[in-house]
């Protein structure tokens, strides 16, 4: 099956990476001017729809750099936009000549604003609020001014503290309230009290802000923010990838790291354990827990500890990573206050969120399978080695082996992923054929084809989505809707992101680099197109099924984003209907009406309509007595949704027997399907999903018999350019 594509892509992506650039030798002992030169020859001759770089340009990257870096204006004032003004038609001429100049004055400005605002918030925390005044809060940052005088940004600053203070203050009250009403001797604190503690909790959070996050930025952070204003400009997927990004985001891919399996923060000046992966070496030493907090760290061929406390949590983790196989030294100040040193092997660390898992529910005695796939993962050094594609098709064999007779594939949430397992994952439903078409500028299409004629599952399938399904999900559910395999439910559309992107490593650019890592760009070089010719891009993937959930009324698809590119079409693939005995009109129908009558899903749209209003509303009150009715009023009007959280489905989920028996020796795997089983039975959609499934296997009972009595067969069609159900 489309064993052949994987070598295609590959061939792809080293045309891309070596022949394509390589008439230009890039040069530069500034590594932030090397970058920027590097990574504007590429997007000018690699991307899908390069953009001009005039003035228009300019001015897109100047407002989105600043919005990046002080969002909430509270840095700037009115005299420093000024001066930076007369750079806003000048950067795309900046960035042909490989000036860093805007850049450079921003920054220092930028630091210098952040020094003052130490000062000025700690001097504004240091006044007790009155809650009393009438006064108002707006949070809508776009549309304010920026401060126009010392006094002015302070008073900005003083309305955005008393925000956030007035909410611990009412917290304070109520923890008050709740004592007393527990013990009638208890004698509460006061208000002054209570005002005075609301602000040292500010205090406290916004000293930890500082101190773990912004204190910690480097330069080349900044540098980073810059490059990707830049960037971003030209659609909203190409993005620049510093060294350590480009090592997160291989891990997101693969959904595998190689170190001691353990989830770290920063905290104040110290690195703190907040979770232990399951499985991972640091787990399986049973030495480590939750709230320890690391030292030092030794490496086996090193006699002294480096001391990391105080260090970057990023740089950090460098100590605390390795290769498989080596050894770390940790010294642990326990949760008990004692020290000590503990010595890990390093090991592969899978991270098992990341991959796909499945459950069996029953209903009226007869079993289906779920399947849940976060994202479309794949190993980029080893496609074999463990990918999305394969972990479905063990997923289903070991379903069907329980006796599956429907199953349900959730992409909801599902962001995309790679390419190549969408096609090969395809190929599990289907017995071949085209499964998406896609388009580089100036060339020819290509059709990614299904060639293994092999199916493992022909049963009922439903997919699953929602607005966040986007890319590679999209591509799923588009092929298997215009084959006619599956019904899609869920969302009124899917994201709409109908582009390809690959990563670059701008290190193969630049001979002989002298600068360090110049780490990666994700570049937008394709658009890929349903079988039937249409793109998902910004219409996304219409589902057969359409039900409310709370995204429903949210702008977070591909079509609210900057810069997105346009929707198009282009010639149709040919391609074969599903030739199943399915009827899927009258069993979306059925779906249909049973929605339609939901009583749950009706309350969830009501939900997503009022969390829109509240997600809307900037201004708010800073007078208690004001802010407390307000904050009553909508937990009243909360109250109504609390059913959404009590529905509970009369369906029955089980683990397959192989995790089942991995639950011996992993408690921590029993407690996340526990949860997930939990959180199933409260799913509405996955409970209509398994009606459909069971209305799916009615009609093919029903079609089967019909067929019996009639020589020829309408349900196979071939067809050049199919529409689909929309």
């Amino acid at each position: 099956m489309k064993r052949n594509y994987k070598y295609l892509v590959v061939l792809l992506l080293l045309a891309f990476a070596s022949c394509s650039f390589t008439t230009k030798t890039f040069s530069n002992p500034d590594k932030d001017k090397l970058l920027v030169q590097v990574i504007t020859y590429v997007l000018e001759r690699g991307h899908f729809d390069p953009k001009t770089l005039d003035d228009n340009f300019s001015e897109e990257v100047y407002d989105k750099y600043l919005k990046g870096i002080d969002p909430l204006k509270r840095y700037f004032y009115a005299s420093d936009m000024k001066e930076f003004e007369k750079y806003k038609d000048n950067l795309d001429d900046q960035l042909k000549e490989y000036d860093i100049a805007f850049f450079n004055m921003t920054h220092e400005r930028l630091l210098q604003r952040m020094e003052e605002s130490k000062a000025l918030y700690k001097d504004v925390l240091n006044t007790p609020f009155d809650y009393s005044v009438d006064e108002d809060f707006d949070g809508d940052y776009d549309e304010k001014p920026y401060a126009t005088s010392k006094k002015d940004m302070k008073n900005r600053w003083r309305r955005q503290l008393k925000f956030t203070s007035i909410s611990n203050y009412d917290d304070l009250q109520t923890e008050e309230r709740s004592k007393k009403d527990e013990d009638p001797a208890y004698t509460p604190k006061s208000d002054a009290e209570m005002e005075k503690e609301s602000r040292e909790s500010t205090l406290k959070s916004i000293d930890n802000y500082y101190t773990d996050y912004v204190d910690d930025l480097k330069r080349s952070d900044w540098f980073t923010m810059y490059v990707n204003a830049v960037v971003e400009s030209f659609d909203p997927h190409t993005f620049y990838f510093a060294p350590e990004d480009k090592d997160r985001f291989d891990q997101q891919m693969s959904g595998k790291l190689e170190g001691i399996g353990a989830r770290l923060q920063k905290k104040m000046d110290n690195v703190k354990i907040m979770e232990l992966i399951s499985g991972g070496p640091a787990w399986r030493s049973g030495d480590l827990e939750v709230g320890d907090i690391i030292l030092k760290v030794r490496q086996e061929d090193e006699k002294e500890a480096v001391n990391i406390v105080g260090m970057r949590l990023d740089d950090a983790i460098k100590f605390i990573k390795g290769p498989k196989g080596t050894e770390v030294t940790l010294t642990i100040k326990k949760v008990d206050g004692s020290t000590k040193d503990i010595s890990i092997v390093r090991d592969v660390v899978e991270l098992e969120e990341t991959y796909a898992k499945s459950s069996l529910v029953t209903k009226d005695d007869v079993k289906y399978g779920v399947i849940n796939l976060p994202k479309f993962y794949v190993d980029f050094e080893d496609y074999n080695n463990r990918n999305a594609a394969s972990d479905i098709k063990l997923e289903i064999d070991r379903l069907k082996e329980a006796g599956m007779e429907g199953l349900v594939l959730d992409l909801r949430n599902n962001g995309g992923g790679s390419l190549q397992t969408v096609v090969d994952m395809a190929g599990l439903f289907i017995k071949d054929g085209p499964v998406v078409q896609v388009r580089s500028t100036g060339e020819p299409k290509e059709i990614l084809r299904d060639k293994d004629e092999s199916i493992e599952w022909d049963g009922p399938l439903v997919i699953l989505v929602n607005e966040l399904s986007a890319s590679a999900s999209e591509i799923l559910a588009a092929a298997m809707q215009d084959y006619k395999r599956a019904i899609i439910l869920g969302s009124k559309q899917t994201y709409g992101k109908g582009t390809v992107q690959n990563v670059l490593d701008l290190n193969r650019m630049v001979r002989n680099n002298s600068n360090g890592d110049l780490g990666a760009l994700k570049l937008t070089t394709q658009k890929f197109y349903r079988i039937n010719g249409g793109s998902t891009q910004l219409e996304g993937v219409k589902s057969d099924v359409v039900v409310p959930d709370r995204y429903s009324f949210i702008d977070i698809g591909e079509k609210d984003q900057d810069n997105p590119l346009p929707w198009d079409k282009i010639a149709p693939a040919d391609y074969t209907l599903w030739n199943g005995q399915f009827d899927y009109d009258s069993t979306i129908a059925k779906s249909k009406e049973r929605m339609s009558n939901n009583e749950q899903l009706s309350l969830i749209e009501e939900n997503a309509k009022w969390i829109k209003t509240k997600m809307d509303e900037n201004e708010f009150n800073l007078n208690y007595v004001k802010y407390k009715a307000k904050l009553e009023l909508n937990e009243e009007e909360a109250k109504r949704f609390d059913k959404i959280s009590d529905y509970k489905s009369n369906l029955t989920y089980t683990s397959l027997p192989y995790e089942e028996a991995l639950f011996v020796k992993d408690s921590t795997l029993r407690l996340k399907r526990d949860r997930w089983h939990e959180n199933l039975t409260q799913d509405v959609y996955v409970e209509e999903a398994v009606n459909v499934l069971e209305d799916l296997k009615g009609s093919y009972k029903v079609k089967t018999e019909l067929a019996a009595t009639k020589p020829t067969n309408s349900e196979l069609i071939t067809t050049e350019g199919t529409s689909s159900k929309n």
